[in-house]
């Protein structure tokens, strides 16, 4: 699955352009005074194991700051990594090769990270049906990038933004008052909009879930549930809708939640918090 960012290609250019700028700015000083201009040939390798997303955007970073580089990937997105394998070849002007360097790994190193998590948390679980979603704490602008990692690691993206999804919070309950106040509204409204948007509400207790059932919605977020209240949920939900756990998502706690029967479990860790992964350009001697 390609997400918005991959689509729209201006958008990409754009997010290329503005890294570039932000490490070049008037330019290389430490290619200038080395005076660095002959024709190398460097390889990116994969220093770790894992999952490898964002080779396709390294690419364009490259291209973009020199279209006569010659780059050829050897790998694509979604394949895993061993420690020590080439990832990508270059060709082409030395000095370009090393302006675009950081950037492109910047790129990489973060996405395969994300990638890499996602798909350890989805080992965790694969024993259920359970799925991992992602959430909306993402990078400011990374979000349809930082969401395409998240598929590459076998996970499925939640909601894009605020428009696609509703989604009642809980201080969207506390600013109209209660529970059955907001569900009313949000039936209501799409009822009369026509709207094909699904609904899902966040309940923090089994009351405010049992109420919540009696409403034609799609999905329920349970936030902070236990583990036997989970399970108590799961059995008393409703077919037609699908139950999300939030709250406390680790991979030490994430394959307990999905033994509950849960159909979804969010975690913003996956895209928050996933370390670097290691990448590094190497020139041939």
């Amino acid at each position: 699955m390609m997400t918005d960012m991959f689509t729209n290609s201006s958008f990409l250019k754009s997010m290329i352009d503005d890294a570039l700028a932000e490490d070049i700015q008037d330019g290389d000083i430490t290619c200038k005074a080395l005076d660095i201009h002959h024709t190398a040939e460097a390889h990116i390798v994969s220093k770790q194991q894992g999952v490898l997303c964002g080779i396709s955007v390294a690419l364009r970073v490259f291209q973009h700051l020199d279209s006569k580089l010659s780059v050829t990937c050897l790998k694509k997105d979604r394949d895993t990594l061993r420690s020590g394998e080439y990832v990508l070849t270059l060709k082409g002007s030395a000095s370009s090769i090393l302006s675009a360097e950081r950037t492109a790994l910047n790129f990489m190193g973060h996405l395969s990270g994300i990638a890499t998590l996602t798909r350890a948390f989805v080992r965790e679980i694969s024993h259920t049906r359970c799925k991992i979603l992602d959430t909306r704490k993402t990078t400011p602008l990374y979000r349809s990038l930082e969401k395409y990692a998240v598929s590459c690691g076998g996970g499925e993206n939640h909601r894009k933004g605020l428009w696609d999804m509703i989604l009642i919070k809980e201080n969207h309950i506390r600013a109209v008052g209660d529970i059955d106040t907001a569900l009313k509204r949000v039936v209501t409204w799409n009822q009369q909009n026509k709207s094909p948007v699904k609904i899902e509400i966040e309940v923090t207790n089994l009351e405010e879930f049992r109420k919540a059932c009696n409403y034609p919605i799609d999905m329920i977020m349970l936030d902070h549930f236990t583990r036997e209240d989970m399970k108590t949920a799961v059995k008393s939900c409703p077919e037609s809708i699908t139950l999300e756990a939030s709250g406390n998502v680790t991979l030490k706690t994430v394959r307990s939640i999905a033994e509950t029967g849960v159909h979804f479990i969010s975690s913003g860790t996956l895209t928050h918090s996933a370390p670097q992964f290691d990448f590094s350009l190497l020139f041939d001697r």
